[in-house]
This record gives structure tokens, sequence and C-alpha cells, in this order.
């Protein structure tokens, strides 16, 4: 750990003192080159201070996460600037050499280009948009809650079930909150959408069952007249922290699951329940996390639809998209729709509907984000109701999901 910290702190000190390179062209007011130093170095400073007194095996949330949102912010401004700068130093070097040969051939004089203030200007607008866009998601973008909409048809929708209401949200995060009044907003946001059933897909804490004692009564408000359900993420296993015993773990695991309870979430551990409306029924299952590769591989979907008709209508809760990529459109039911999470959206992207839909968690996930459609099944990818890691959000916002189920009607 010490060594990393040391190798990113040069990086980044190497960084700052080449893109000041190119901010003393731009700005001669020793003041302002003056205040860009000490900006570089302050963040710098509070940085190392917060990652030394990290406890390893925790999550880094609080001020601490804010200080590493910071941190990588100005290396983001500095490393973007330093290309430029690079490309720029290559086509100095480039015209140097060139007048180099030159002047010894007929006599000219030698000569190295200044920089242009032009490139300059141009290195540090193009810095400036992931920069500003890292603060602006940490101070605003992580509470910006966005309803999101879906109409989903199916064939074999029982005939009560038609405009039935889902919502749906995962990936609370709790661990990572710093505002009860924007959080006691974002569920009340849920609970406005009047959906007949509210749908959590796991991931209710960073670490520890603690986390969320301080979040109980306001997520105690969210109401559906057909109930709550949730299932398992992979951070709620407490797997990302050092337990002095396994016993604590596991009593750790035991008193997050009664919190869901406390709550008022049915969860469900490999399990189903039928959800019943005029006589006619649907089937909601939900498995334990199951993720590829170091992902924990807890949930057993055999054993979740043991006890459910091929036929029936089928509702499936899985954290991990991969799951549902990987093991449940094989299968030999036919999962209706499957909701996911897990992914986050990465927390960062571009999203205009309609016309581009991009984060750099696509090069991970196939399916990361919103309604995908494979072998005639339906899975939604939730982006998150939270945040961890990078203490903010921008382009992929905190995503309320509402979907609604459709009986496909018969052409005449």
């Amino acid at each position: 750990m010490t060594r990393f910290i040391v190798i990113l702190s040069i990086i980044y000190l190497v960084l700052a003192f080449y893109g000041y390179q190119g901010f003393r062209t731009l700005f001669k007011n020793s003041w302002l080159q003056l205040a860009y130093g000490l900006s570089f170095l302050a963040v710098w400073v509070y940085f190392l201070i917060k990652v030394m007194s990290y406890v390893p095996g925790s999550a880094m949330q609080g001020s601490t996460a804010i200080a590493g949102g910071v941190f990588f912010s100005f290396l983001m401004l500095a490393l973007v600037l330093g290309f430029f700068l690079l490309l720029e130093d290559i086509v100095r070097l480039g015209i140097f050499g060139y007048h180099k040969i030159a002047g010894a051939s007929d006599g000219g004089e030698e000569f190295f280009p200044s920089r242009r203030k032009f490139i300059s200007a141009l290195a540090l607008g193009v810095a400036a948009l992931p920069f500003g866009s890292l603060l602006y998601g940490m101070y605003r973008g992580k509470y910006n809650y966005q309803v999101l909409k879906y109409e989903l048809e199916f064939d074999d929708l029982p005939e009560a079930f038609d405009g039935y209401q889902i919502t749906q949200i995962s990936d609370v995060h709790s661990g990572s909150f710093d505002d009860s009044k924007k959080v006691a907003y974002g569920v009340d946001l849920v609970n406005r959408q009047n959906s007949d059933l509210i749908l959590f897909t796991g991931d209710m804490v960073n670490n520890t069952a603690d986390e969320m004692e301080p979040w109980k009564t306001i997520f105690a408000q969210l109401a559906a007249k057909d109930g709550k359900y949730s299932v398992l993420g992979n951070h709620d296993y407490g797997d990302y922290v050092a337990w002095e015993t396994e016993a604590a773990k596991a009593e750790n695991l035991e008193k997050l699951k009664t919190i869901q309870k406390d709550i008022g979430f049915d969860l469900l551990l490999d399990e189903h329940r039928y959800i019943e409306k005029d006589g006619q029924r649907i089937a909601l299952l939900g498995v334990e996390n199951w993720g590829r590769g170091r992902f924990k591989k807890a949930g057993d979907l055999q054993r979740a639809k043991t006890g459910i008709q091929k036929e029936d209508f089928k509702i499936l809760m899985s954290h991990d998209p991969s799951h549902w990529e990987d093991v449940v459109i094989h299968d030999d039911y036919h999962f209706h729709l499957t909701l996911s999470g897990h992914t986050h959206g990465m927390q960062f992207g571009v999203e205009i509907p309609g016309f581009v839909k991009w984060s750099p968690v696509k090069w991970r996930y196939k399916y990361w984000a919103g309604i995908y459609k494979e072998m005639e099944q339906f899975i939604n990818v939730n982006r998150g109701f939270g945040f961890i890691g990078y203490p903010g959000r921008f382009g992929i916002w905190p995503e309320i999901t509402v979907i609604t189920l459709k009986k496909k009607k018969a052409l005449t």
C-alpha cells in the first residue's frame, strides 16, 4: 500500500509540474501561478493525511472518500493537460531537430520553439471537462435521483397483472451517505411512484451492517401495497473487510438480515414467493449473490425455483447481471424478467436517450445499465441508488426504476 501511494504521489506531482508549464504559458500573473501550485499541493497533502489514517480492509467513505475523489479529479486535470503538452513537446522537438540539421548545413542559427498559447488554452479547456464533471458529481450528482420508466410486454402475462407496476432500487451502499435530507427525498420519490411492488436488488451496505443503522427509519418508510422484497449483493456479505473471526463475520451478516426485516423487506435467500391478484399469480424469485470471476457465487437458482412451475410467469431478482448472462437465460425455465444492479454504470459516463449511452464499465459488463432482451427474456440493470468509491456521480445518475408489465395484445 505504501509503495503504491509513493508511486501515485510521484506521478501526481510530476504531472502537476508538467501541466504547470502550460498554465504558466497562459497566465503570466505570478499569483495565479502560485494558486495553481498551492492547490495541487494542498490536495496532495490532504489526500496523504486521509490515506495514512485509512484502516486497511474498510471501505473508503466519508471524508476519506471525498479526499480521494478530489485527488483523482486533480490527477485527471494534470493527466489530460500533460497529454496535450507532451504532444506539443514532440512537435517542438521535431522542429528543433529539423532546424539543428538545417542550421548545420546552411549556417542558420539553432533555436527551440516556445510553447504556443493556443495549445495550452486548448489543453486546459479539454482538461477542465472531466475535472469539472468529477467535482460536480461529488457536489450534486450523487443525489440527483432519476425516475426511469419502462413498459414491457409479454404474451403470457396473466390478465390480472396487465398494468402491474414494479419499482426497483439497487445498490444503496448506506455507508457512503452523508446527507439524510437528500436520502429521505430519494425514498419519498420511490413511494411517490405508487407501485404495486418494491424490489431491492442488493448491496444495502459497503461492508458492515452497522452502516445501515442511521438510515433504518428512513428506509422503513418505503411502502407498496403488495409488499417489498430484497436480495443480497456482493458487498452485503462483509467480504471486503478484515474480521477478527469468521464468527464475527457471520454475526454481521445475520445482523444485516435482521435490519432488512426491521425495515420491512422480505429477504429472499434462494427462495420464491407467489404474488396473487384476482385469482391469478406470478412467481417472484430471489437468489443470493452470484457473480462472474472473483465475485461470490452463493446464489442457487435451482433451489430458488424448486416448487414453481415452468409455465408460471417469473420475475427473478439477482444482484449481478453476469448471472443472467452466464446462467439464467440458459436455464431450462424461462425467466421473463430479471432485475439486477451491481455495475452502478461506474457512476460516470454520458447518456443522451436515443443518441448515446456510454460508460467505461461497458468494457467489463455487456449488460450494464437499462433494459436488455435476449432469448425472449428481459433484464433491467439498475444504475444504483447510492454510490461507493468515487463519492459522486456524473452522467450516470442514481436511479429509481419503474417497470409496468403489459399483456401483449393479440393481432386481429
